[in-house]
């Protein structure tokens, strides 16, 4: 089936694999109709909160602090090493445990246990890391924390399809893309606070991590898949499942390219950024400015996201909010590059955040409108969470390049602007969604 034939729902009789039964016999696979409550959705947001608390305090401030702790000479080589390592694991493991949630069953849910046991290995993780000494330790604690926050937020980035009908999703995605804002500003909080020690700091992420799925877990809205609806397993089917034909799903592969441009640009806008306020601004207190910037940019990133879910919802059209919105990422690179100064600074997080606020919470609607089919809405959405995940394997190189090789950081947020207006120019393909 061609995606470009349905604008809305996936097709029920998409999951129609042996053993599978058809999808309106078990409420995991059936199509959402119901709105979920503010309980629920309050679940999701803290998930995303303490996730990306976890992800982004580290990569923001505590790896580039324990970076110059280990080899202040090389420190922006052992960021990206340890940051790519990181993200390379997160290509396999967040489509992988997305996967395994489809074909979960237990009393607790599909989605549920992987939520828990993800997040208790990414909270082990952080605290060995707080204690590492050398560059090998920092890559491997770091690619744990990736493993573990990967399989948690493949799972709760699934359970949106399985339970938001399509008439609420712009809403959603955009609390969900509040709680992703507030687990960045969070983590930046951490930094602020900590004054340079990392070691309580990547504590803290744990802490954040750990009691911020709780709610969801109580709550979780998660109904079980029966056993005889699980489909046969055999490697050779499961590993072609990852593969999703650009030719039968035109509308899937261009979503997720498009994703997957807008995230370069948009990692490479960030990645260096302690070292931007260090080493070219000459900020007084990096860390403290890091939470300034952070602050601004979440702060604008919760107003838009909120504001242009609910409203795509109503218009019914999601591609010219993605398209304005990356553009409006593109915009902040640019000025980033111009105008290497504190005020610019300033300028370009308040701008980077209108953009990507309210492309989070559209093209994240989008993309669950493009999913192939239902009964593999976990492994399909770890798919498109590689185009977040990919990004980060890339973009440390080509800042690193940028930086050392290719003019500095003119380069690096120019190539960034130039890059996320690809995206924006990629959208126009999509052809089953408005």
């Amino acid at each position: 089936m061609s995606l470009s034939d349905t604008p809305a729902a996936p097709d029920p009789s998409a999951a129609s694999a042996p053993g599978a039964g058809s999808e309106s016999s078990t409420a995991a696979l059936a199509e959402p109709t119901q709105k979920v409550t503010a309980r629920w959705v309050t679940g999701l947001v803290l998930v995303n909160v303490g996730i990306n608390a976890a992800f982004f305090g580290p990569i923001n401030v505590f790896i580039g602090q324990q970076a110059i702790s280990i080899d202040a000479l090389n420190k922006e080589a052992v960021l990206s090493l340890v940051t790519g390592c990181g993200a390379a694991v997160s290509l396999v493991a967040n489509p992988l445990f997305g996967a395994l949630s489809d074909r979960t069953v237990s009393g607790f849910g599909r989605r549920a246990p992987w939520v828990l046991a993800g997040a208790i290995l990414a909270t082990a993780a952080l605290l060995a890391m707080s204690g590492a000494t050398a560059v090998a330790l920092m890559v491997l604690f770091w690619s744990l924390v990736q493993l573990g926050a990967n399989a948690a937020y493949a799972a709760i980035t699934a359970a949106v399809p399985d339970r938001v009908p399509v008439l609420q999703r712009g809403g959603v995605g955009g609390l969900a893309a509040m709680g992703q804002t507030l687990g960045i500003l969070l983590g930046a909080v951490f930094g602020a606070v900590v004054s340079g020690n990392f070691m309580v700091g990547y504590t803290m992420c744990a802490a954040a991590l750990l009691f911020s799925v709780l709610p969801y877990l109580f709550h979780r809205n998660d109904p079980p898949l029966p056993r005889e609806a699980r489909p046969p397993f055999t490697w050779t089917g499961f590993l072609r499942g990852f593969w999703i034909s650009p030719a039968r799903h035109p509308d899937f592969a261009w979503a997720w390219l498009t994703r997957f441009l807008v995230n370069v640009g948009n990692q490479l806008t960030i990645v260096y950024l302690l070292f931007f306020l260090r080493d070219v601004i000459k900020h007084e207190d990096p860390a403290l400015g890091v939470l300034m910037l952070t602050g601004i940019y979440a702060v604008m990133v919760m107003i838009t996201a909120v504001l242009a879910g609910p409203w795509s919802d109503r218009v019914g059209k999601r591609k010219p909010f993605v398209i304005g919105s990356s553009a409006t990422i593109a915009l902040a690179g640019l000025i980033m590059a111009f105008f290497p100064v504190w005020p610019g600074a300033l300028v370009g997080a308040g701008v980077l955040g209108i953009g990507f606020g309210a492309y989070l919470a559209v093209d994240f609607a989008l993309l669950t409108q493009v999913l192939p089919k239902a009964a593999d809405r976990g492994k399909d959405m770890g798919v498109i969470n590689v185009a977040n995940s990919l990004p980060q394997v890339f973009a440390p190189l080509i800042a690193f390049l940028s930086l050392q090789f290719l003019g500095g950081y003119v380069t690096l947020f120019t190539t960034a602007a130039v890059i996320g207006l690809l995206g924006a120019v990629f959208v126009v393909k999509i052809r089953g969604v408005d």
